[in-house]
């Protein structure tokens, strides 16, 4: 191999220890000034208070809600009822897992074409036909390794 040489810039140059700044101490904080211990944070000051008195503050909201307050009752309901998730319906249509994948994605364009898969599910179904195809490449290539490594003992 060929050595390298040291540029110009970089002669004598003497890489110093990891030491810390001069002036601290083993254990000494580098913002000394910084929060005293013992010291609360704003989050959990609010957070105590509103353990104290949030079923006061969620009573008085129910109430406006209830009482046609639109926007205490948007916020009720925010609270109360997850939001909706998308649902794909269940599917129909021929696909011949025996067949290679390339013809596989053609099989699921042409049930899209056809009506019989809306096309968001077909792109998630080509989606998984890759993720398989990228597993089942990886599986390949682990095989070709071992069949390399045993021929070089």
């Amino acid at each position: 191999m060929a050595e390298i040489e040291t540029p110009s810039w970089m002669q004598g140059f003497v890489p110093q220890p990891n030491t810390p700044p001069r002036g601290w101490q083993p254990g000494q904080s580098g913002n000394p000034k910084g929060r005293p211990a013992g010291s609360r944070n704003k989050k959990n000051v609010v957070a105590d208070e509103f353990a104290k008195e949030g079923s006061a503050v969620a009573r008085v909201v129910m109430d406006a809600a209830l009482a046609g307050d639109m926007q205490a009752a948007n916020m009720v309901l925010q609270r109360l009822s997850p939001p909706l998730r998308a649902a794909a319906e269940r599917v129909q249509f021929e696909l011949d897992p025996e067949r290679p994948l390339a013809e596989q994605a053609k099989q699921i364009l042409a049930a899209v074409a056809d009506g019989k898969v809306d096309p968001e599910t077909g792109k998630t179904l080509i989606g998984c036909l890759s993720a398989v195809a990228n597993i089942e490449a990886v599986a390949e290539l682990e095989s070709r390794i071992i069949v390399l490594e045993a021929r070089q003992v």
